[in-house]
């Protein structure tokens, strides 16, 4: 009989230690102030192109070269106008450069003579921005009786990209409230417990990892045309554009 109400004892004390050390189902959460990241994007085909054009020249007679460029490249863009009349224009990047001969090794005890510039390098750029993506390959072909494509780049013409601000605030704002609705889930409350303290769409605090992608700066080579023959044209893929959003949302429960 002891020996039982000992046990009875015993299993009672272990009953009742089990109950106290037992952690409670979740911590309080009330006041609690959660910092919620946030990210929406939306896509758009392309339907703006810059292509950036070239010549080159090189003469013995820097002058030579220069007119020889100069000349060039008021063909070009009568050609580039002409094909598309609606696209931009902008000259850029004259150089004039000194071709030197090469580099021999001297006799000892000789000194190396002054450098003289055996030719001259002259060239140009020209950047076409146009939202005629239909016309490009037959623009770029023309230019290309004269001058180089040195450079090709797709992108968001501004009115485009402009007009996509309000879908890509609604996507990121959407996210927003997924995000909530999880947390509040994952917190045993109920959506209803929380208010929004403050949304910040510029994503700043260093709370939401910068997401943006800069658009590749176009390539830049030097190339001279042999002749005017005709070229045929190229194809081209304008292909699409990701635009991105970031905020951050505080967000307290009650």
């Amino acid at each position: 009989m002891t020996v039982m109400k000992n046990l009875a004892a015993a299993a009672a004390v272990s009953f009742a230690l089990a109950a106290h050390a037992a952690p409670t189902d979740t911590l309080p959460t009330s006041g609690t102030l959660v910092v919620v990241p946030a990210f929406g994007e939306v896509k758009h085909v392309n339907d703006q192109a810059v292509a950036t054009l070239a010549i080159e020249e090189q003469d013995k007679d820097k002058a030579a070269a220069a007119s020889r460029v100069n000349q060039k490249m008021k063909q070009g863009l009568d050609i580039v106008r002409a094909a598309d009349p609606q696209a931009k224009l902008k000259t850029q990047g004259y150089y004039t450069y000194p071709v030197y001969p090469e580099d021999r090794p001297l006799p000892n005890g000789q000194m190396p003579k002054q450098r003289v510039p055996t030719a001259w390098r002259v060239g140009q750029y020209l950047e076409v921005t146009t939202t005629s993506l239909d016309k490009l390959p037959k623009t770029v072909a023309a230019a290309q009786k004269v001058l180089t494509l040195s450079g090709l780049h797709f992108g968001l013409s501004p009115e485009t990209t402009k007009k996509l601000d309000d879908e890509r605030i609604a996507a990121t704002y959407k996210n927003l409230n997924e995000r909530i609705n999880s947390i509040a889930n994952a917190m045993g409350r109920k959506v209803g417990d929380a208010v929004l303290d403050t949304v910040d769409f510029e994503g700043s605090g260093n709370y939401a990892q910068e997401r943006a992608q800069a658009a590749p700066a176009p390539m830049m080579m030097r190339a001279k045309m042999a002749d005017s023959a005709d070229v045929s044209e190229p194809s081209f893929e304008p292909g699409e554009t990701t635009l991105q959003m970031q905020l951050v949302g505080k967000v307290r429960f009650k």
